[in-house]
Order: C-alpha cells, then structure tokens, then sequence
C-alpha cells in the first residue's frame, strides 16, 4: 500500500490535517511539496523529522481537537526558522500549510499527493538488471523494462514496471516518454552500442533524454567512442552519455551494489532537472 492510499484508507474513516511543505528557503529536511498526514492517533508521510514534524503534530492535533484551525478557516501556513530553537542544524526556512480534511476531499487530493513518477528505460534483463528493477521498484518511477529476449523477464515485476519486447532492442528507443532516464546494460556491447546510439540520435533531433547511463569500464567507452565517432557523432554529443555507470567512489561490483549506486545517480539527476 502506496503512503497516498494509507492516507486515503485512513481518511474514509476520520478526519485529518494534511501538513503540507508550501515553500523553503535555504537548507532544509524535505522539498516544497512534500506533506504529511496528521491523525488522532497516528500519521502518515513526513515533512522531515525532528523538532519540526514534532511541532507540526502537535500544531495539526490541536486543530483536530478544536475543530478548526487558528485561522477559522480550516487552512493556515506557519514560518519555522530551523535553528537553535527548534533542535534542528539545517539553518534554513520552511513554511507548512496545515489544512483540515476530511473523506469528502479525497478526490480533490489525490492529483496533489501523487507526483508524477520519473519515467525511466531500463534496456537489459540480466542479472544486474533484476537487481536495478529490485530497487527501482520501491522509487517513484514508471521503468520500462526493455530487452530483445522476450523469455527473459521474470514472472512478477512491481506495478510500476512495464516489461517491453523489443527486436531490434533499439527500436524501442523512439517510442520513449520525453525526459525518459535511460539505462543500457544489455547482454551484448553490440546491442548495447545500438541503443547508445539510438539515444544520440534522439538527442540530436530532440533533446529530450536528460540522462543516457552505459554499464561497462573506461576501455569499454574508449572503444564506444571511437565507434559512435565513426557513424558521425561528434565529441560534444557523445559527453552525454555517462559512463561507468552509477555515482562515484563504488567499487563493489556486485550487482546490487551496481543497483544501489545506479539508483542514486538516477536520483541526483531527477533532483538537478527539478
């Protein structure tokens, strides 16, 4: 059960305050945006922890309690300043919107907890694949899963996950979302090779793939280069592509190290394109 629909289930039988990040400034514990749900009893989410969800409860359970909130109109936004005074290092600012809520707003809700997912092209189904989806599947993120072997994917992936057939595998490229993150960590460096360059070529017409990751070493990208150089893709293109794959400074090779390390550039990035 997704937090959302925790809420929601808990909503059809009370009310709730639905804290909501509605603006930051400088260091702080989560993104505008980010919410939490305040129950008689319990939560659900966070808006960061510490002193400053601990205020926020007891701020959101004192308006359950009351009936409304303090402004008499069941809907308020309070500064904190995370400094000496609430416990908290951050040094930063956060504003929270508290707003009373009952089963009758469900509806009206729901487009403003569930943010878009980030929608990812995973081309490969071996082992260090199994071990991405693994991870991926617990991330906001819509993954199709694409490989030119169609005996490949296991029996069950999570819902967020679509599993694609695709021969020749880069033919599955065209059909990507906009601002798809791609991976390419298939059973061949030919295949591979081709979806890298399918992905070059779709960024040359359209821009529109803001990360294109290439499992493999330097030497791998070395020989990558010198191919993709000689079916007419210049230097400045082939800087988009990234590869090893994975942040830095990982020197398991494992293929759920692999996944863990792959998963957080994937995060960085998401986090840099806003």
């Amino acid at each position: 059960m997704t937090l959302t629909s925790r809420f929601l289930d808990l909503l059809a039988r009370e009310d709730a305050v639905l804290v909501t990040v509605h603006s930051t400034r400088g260091s702080v514990p989560r993104e505008t945006g980010a919410w939490m749900a305040v129950f008689a009893h319990t939560t659900v989410a966070t808006v960061g922890g510490g002193r400053l969800e601990l205020d926020a409860i007891g701020h959101a359970r004192a308006g359950l309690v009351h009936g409304t909130l303090a402004t008499g109109q069941g809907v308020e936004t309070v500064r904190y300043a995370l400094g000496p005074s609430l416990g908290q290092c951050c040094g930063g600012e956060v504003h929270l919107r508290y707003e009373r809520v009952t089963a009758r707003d469900a509806a009206r809700l729901i487009p403003h907890l569930a943010r878009a997912p980030v929608p990812v092209a995973l081309f490969g189904g071996g082992h260090v694949g199994r071990a991405v989806i693994a991870v991926l599947g617990t991330l906001p993120m819509a993954v199709r899963w694409i490989d030119s072997r169609d005996e490949i994917f296991p029996d069950q992936v999570p819902a967020h996950v679509q599993c694609e057939h695709s021969d020749p595998v880069q033919a599955a490229v065209a059909d990507l979302p906009a601002g798809s993150r791609v991976l390419i960590m298939s059973f061949s460096h030919a295949e591979d090779l081709d979806v890298v360059a399918a992905c070059l070529a779709r960024q040359r017409a359209h821009g529109d793939l803001p990360y294109v990751g290439l499992i493999g070493s330097q030497t791998k990208w070395a020989s990558f280069r010198q191919r993709l150089q000689a079916r007419g893709f210049s230097q400045a293109e082939m800087a988009h592509i990234t590869c090893p794959i994975g942040v830095p400074g990982i020197a398991d090779k494992r293929p759920e190290a692999i996944a863990v390390a792959v998963a957080a550039q994937l995060l960085q990035v998401s986090a840099d394109q806003g």
